[in-house]
């Protein structure tokens, strides 16, 4: 009762800091969720915090450097400050954190679920010996599956080395997820996670051993979280997962990804549904049908390329060939001529060869591509391409991935300038500001087809408006509001 008592008169300010991909953004909403459940509360800012959350990515090597530089910056900052480290880097290399400066707890993703209790115990109003009795000994330590080194024991080798909870992350189940409400747009378009883990084994990427084996948030939970969103005013919501198409198949019994999305249109009001990245192999007539059949379903694909060379991807352990991806890009395209199709692209991938580059820049030019996302290729310590000799220098790795870049802004010209003259049908996304250029007022918005455009005009945001597109300026469309009757009167509600 005591100690109920003092978590009453205090509970810690905490701040979170973000890096990463969007399941990483889930998780973090998720632990922002309880530690405000609990009576926490958040900080504006990290200079006023009393505990920092540090929720890390390490899908590159500057990945890793971001935090690490972050966790400096706040100690320096404020000395007085705690701050935990969490994430896929402290699953990866957590004695890496535990030595800096600043570092209270270095918790993996294994053992991310329990943060809320450990900030507890970091109160001013917790026992003295609280921080370090909190977990039983045996779980101060990593004994995740090769690549990953070994702590059993570490917290006796090294003082900083008591700091670390970590486990095997294949052993996780809990779900760690809650919408991502801020970020781009004023909150209009918030993120659920559906989906995390992966059962794949590309040879670059270490994903798959910092965040476990593929596993899905249950098909009435996403809708109960869809259905709440929506009626709490959001109009688009996006799902996003770490191998999205592989929803459902670790339920029991299985729900297939395609079903899961018609249960979301035929249960919720939810307006518009945007889907995030998804495999090209999960990319099936049925899916591309569904898109087809409803405006409620933006017209937008976002499937991972890597390599448009045969070669390079069976060295990646990519599951398909370039063939099999055009096949899926003709698809889209012929069902929905005006849909958005991004990719990700990685250069530098050990072995790649000039003609492997060749062979990627003839594929994307061929194909009605809309954007790129370029990766140069960086080492991850434990993945099989780590181990690969046969490095690309530097100098071809940057001058591949300009190459890459100047393509995507040309393929991405083109699909702006082939919506001219069309009406779209947008979202706000904040308030008007003057443009910089005309002088008018203009909203920033968001068609179904991935296209920013800036709407003449001082509009609320979070509202549907039919555009008309008249020209491009500065990487975003132009538009006018298409005054119809029946489209204003809608555009309005």
């Amino acid at each position: 009762m005591f100690f109920d008592l003092m978590r009453q008169l205090y509970m810690p300010t905490f701040f979170i800091e973000q890096f990463g991909c969007r399941a990483t953004q889930a998780d973090g909403a998720a632990l922002e969720r309880q530690l405000l459940d609990r009576g926490c509360t958040s900080a504006p800012t990290p200079a006023v915090a009393d505990i920092i959350v540090v929720n890390t990515c390490t899908v590159t090597a500057s990945a890793d450097a971001q935090a690490r530089d972050a966790i400096r910056k706040f100690h320096a900052a404020n000395p007085a400050v705690r701050v935990i480290v969490t994430g896929c880097y402290a699953q990866r290399a957590p004695e890496e954190l535990a030595a800096l400066p600043g570092v209270s707890w270095v918790v993996g993703n294994s053992h991310k679920p329990h943060i809320p209790q450990l900030v507890d115990s970091l109160s001013p109003s917790a026992p003295a010996e609280s921080a370090n009795g909190f977990f039983p000994a045996s779980a101060l330590h990593s004994d995740s599956t090769a690549p990953f080194h070994s702590f059993v024991g570490a917290q006796h080798a090294a003082p900083h080395l008591g700091k670390i909870l970590t486990g095997n992350i294949f052993d996780r189940t809990e779900f760690l997820s809650a919408p991502v409400l801020g970020g781009e747009g004023n909150h209009t378009r918030p993120t659920l996670k559906i989906q995390d883990g992966c059962d794949s084994r590309c040879s670059y990427c270490v994903i798959p051993f910092v965040r476990g084996k593929s596993r899905s948030l249950p098909p009435d939970a996403v809708v109960r979280e869809i259905q709440h969103l929506a009626k709490t005013g959001y109009r688009e919501i996006v799902l996003s997962g770490i191998n999205l198409g592989t929803y459902g198949r670790d339920l029991s019994p299985r729900v297939e990804f395609e079903d899961l999305l018609r249960r979301i249109l035929d249960e919720t009001a939810v307006e518009r549904l945007r889907i995030s990245s998804i495999e090209p192999l999960d990319v099936t007539q049925d899916l591309v049908d569904l898109f087809a059949s409803t405006d409620r379903v933006t017209q937008h694909f976002h499937m991972p390329l890597q390599s448009a060379s045969d070669r390079i991807l069976a060295a990646m352990h990519r599951w398909y060939r370039a063939e099999h991806y055009a096949r899926r890009v003709e698809l889209i395209h012929e069902r929905l001529p005006h849909a958005a199709i991004g990719a990700d692209v990685i250069t530098g991938f050990p072995g790649e060869t000039g003609e492997d580059h060749a062979a990627t820049l003839a594929f994307i030019q061929r194909l009605p591509f809309t954007y790129l996302h370029v990766f140069s290729f960086s080492k991850r310590p434990g993945t099989k391409a780590a181990a690969l000799s046969n490095e690309v220098p530097g100098a071809a790795i940057k001058r591949r991935a300009r190459e890459l870049r100047a393509l995507s802004e040309k393929k991405s010209a083109t699909f702006r300038q082939s919506q001219i003259g069309r009406t779209l049908r947008v979202l706000t996304l904040r308030h008007g500001h003057p443009d910089q250029q005309s002088q008018k007022d203009t909203t920033p918005a968001l068609s179904s087809n991935y296209l920013k455009v800036r709407v003449n005009g001082s509009l609320p945001a979070n509202r549907w408006f039919d555009v008309l597109i008249s020209g491009e300026a500065e990487n975003a469309l132009m538009g006018e509001l298409f005054l119809s009757c029946s489209a204003s009167s809608a555009s309005l509600r």
